[in-house]
């Protein structure tokens, strides 16, 4: 289900407080060559908790990951196998484009183990389509589904997909508070 595009339908309030469709659009993916055949769909954000009656306007976010307060709602699709960029590849050029179009989600990976990363967020994550591979801490992994749900409580964790078809995952990201040992 590898899709280029997906369909966002917003809802807001008109003046007299009716329930209206504000905004119907297509979003586009990000790409990077850094990771040959994902797709991620920024869909919506808040940087703060919503209050209604509101118009539906888009809310001005900029961090790839929500701060306390703050929600994300994407959808990623990740190919089968490692990926591996192309070796001709301008890595340095390709980092500034990437951080351009998520900035901050690099800064969340551990530098020495790729695609393991911690979020200050609860993440409620749906697999529709495919397989993926949750990996944890210790390099425990566990096997989802299409179907298969994960709640995932900030812990340091990164995705896989180890299946033969490209995996599509659906999240919504919560921001939440760490507290951090003195």
């Amino acid at each position: 289900m590898k899709r280029t595009k997906v369909r966002r339908v917003v809802t807001g309030h008109d003046a007299e407080g009716k329930a209206r469709v504000v905004d119907d659009r297509d979003v586009e993916p990000i790409t990077s060559e850094l990771m040959p055949g994902c797709a991620f769909f920024r869909l919506w954000g808040r940087d703060d908790r919503p209050a209604f009656p509101d118009d539906g306007s888009p809310p001005h976010v900029e961090a790839w990951y929500p701060p306390r307060d703050g929600s994300r709602f994407m959808i990623n699709t990740v190919p089968p196998g490692e990926l591996l960029p192309p070796p001709d590849l301008d890595a340095a050029a390709a980092l500034e484009e990437l951080e351009w179009q998520m900035p901050g989600a690099m800064a969340a990976n551990d530098p020495d183990a790729p695609g393991m990363h911690t979020t200050d967020s609860i993440d409620y994550v749906l697999v529709v389509v495919g397989e993926a591979t949750l990996e944890l801490d210790d390099g425990e992994q566990t096997v989802l589904r299409a179907g298969d749900v994960v709640v995932q409580n900030g812990t340091r964790h990164a995705w896989h997909n180890h299946g033969t078809e490209p995996c599509t995952i659906v999240g919504v990201a919560i921001g939440a508070d760490r507290t951090r040992p003195t």
